[in-house]
């Protein structure tokens, strides 16, 4: 099915305007999900470590643990997206987020900060992730590459925003009750989602609810997408941006040692990131709409199999800025490319199932990464030294992709191909 008015390139300001409050809800949606991230979990590291007595490689395994035990609750509930709607969804993945939020507020033990680390991953950079991108995929068609870029402003928006405010809070009161206004921010968003998805169906993009059909004309359902090649030959492809990525901000002290660099000085280098991640987010949601995601999912890779490069040889701070550049290049793509994939591959009816365990390998690799290379740097292999090698998986993983891909791009009907034509 296709929209009944496709926007046309460059309609961007009708595309909001008709659309503001299906796209205003999928940003604070995907904003609300920051308290569940490592960016903003990690900014509570010390005083953590300090309050339950952990060092560093107890806080990393008990971290790791709790991720890899959201990854796998995803699988098993990621699907019902399936069957509720956003609004219902949301709302109970805003409850749950509060109650994890309070429970690392009062945990008195480390019992419990298992369970707020494992509420705060599944609730925040699970459900809430997932609902978002899952709501922009099946509300828009011709313009789901637009809606995605739109809809993943809200994780900019709260990397750019909470770090400051928060670490700003910490020099005027506890930690803890940091934790409890994070609470609080979650609870007001609740009210504001109920009002803009207040006559939710589907936006004005998509005239009446149907599922779209993916390869061979089919509705895919999970267990016959397991049982089919691409997915297994897209493995790697899903692993390797959280893990690394991940691991890069985990080891990024650890990195400006061995580098000789000013911890400070490359601190300074995350709003030029930012700027061209998200610059790279809107720009890659348009190019989706005109060419489709088989063409782009092939060379996804390229951006961070580079920046690993340029990196790992780089022996400046002129040369980290430029090695960060390439690397946003990879993650602004990162909250659109996968998605629009699955969408136009396997359909949309099952697309919530297909989605969370997408979604939860995604969450394992971000668990599994800076395990990893944490370990190798215990064998004596600093992470600069690692940087080749992981540059070497992406070409890897890139390559394994393309050739899937191109192999059973042939199944997917050109009518089904529902993209913008210059």
């Amino acid at each position: 099915m296709s929209d009944p008015a496709p926007a046309a390139p460059g309609a961007t300001l009708p595309f909001l305007r008709d659309n503001a409050p299906f796209l205003s809800a999928g940003v604070l949606i995907s904003f609300t999900s920051s308290y569940g991230q490592t960016f903003f979990i990690a900014l509570f590291a010390a005083q953590i470590m300090a309050t339950f007595s952990l060092t560093d490689g107890q806080w990393g395994l008990l971290y790791a643990v709790a991720t890899t035990a959201s990854a796998a609750a995803m699988v098993f509930v990621g699907p019902v997206t399936d069957r509720l709607r956003v609004r219902q969804l949301a709302v109970a993945t805003c409850v749950l987020l509060t109650l994890a939020c309070l429970t690392m507020a009062g945990a008195g033990h480390a019992a419990l900060l298992v369970l707020a680390v494992f509420l705060l991953r599944f609730a925040g950079q699970g459900m809430m992730s997932h609902l978002a991108a899952v709501a922009m995929a099946r509300w828009f068609v011709a313009t789901r590459g637009r809606a995605l870029s739109i809809s993943a402003m809200g994780f900019a928006l709260g990397q750019a925003i909470l770090p400051i405010l928060f670490v700003a809070g910490l020099g005027v009161m506890d930690w803890r009750w940091l934790w409890g206004i994070a609470a609080l921010a979650t609870v007001a968003t609740i009210p504001v989602l109920l009002r803009l998805l207040r006559a939710e169906r589907t936006p004005q993009s998509i005239a009446r609810e149907q599922p779209i059909a993916g390869m061979s004309g089919r509705h895919w359902t999970r267990g016959a997408m397991l049982r089919h090649p691409l997915f297994w030959g897209l493995v790697p492809l899903l692993l390797g941006p959280p893990a690394f990525g991940t691991a890069l901000w985990f080891h990024q002290v650890h990195l400006t040692v061995v580098k000789g660099w000013s911890l400070t000085g490359y601190v300074a280098l995350m709003p030029l990131f930012t700027v061209v991640s998200v610059a790279t987010t809107l720009l890659s949601g348009v190019v989706l709409d005109r060419i489709g995601s088989a063409r782009m999912i092939k060379v996804y890779m390229l951006p961070f199999a580079l920046a690993f490069f340029l990196m790992g040889w780089a022996e400046t701070l002129a040369g980290a800025a430029l090695a960060l550049c390439v690397f946003a290049l990879g993650t602004g793509s990162q909250a659109t490319v996968p998605t629009a994939f699955w969408a136009e591959f396997y359909g949309t009816r099952h697309l919530g199932a297909i989605k969370a365990l997408a979604t939860a390998i995604m969450v394992l690799g971000s668990a599994i990464g800076p395990g990893l290379t944490g370990w190798v740097i215990d064998l004596g292999v600093d992470f600069p030294g690692q940087m080749t090698a992981i540059g070497v998986y992406f070409l890897f993983a890139g390559g394994l992709a393309a050739v899937t891909v191109t192999r059973v791009r042939a199944s997917l009907a050109a009518a089904e191909i529902d993209v913008i034509r210059p």
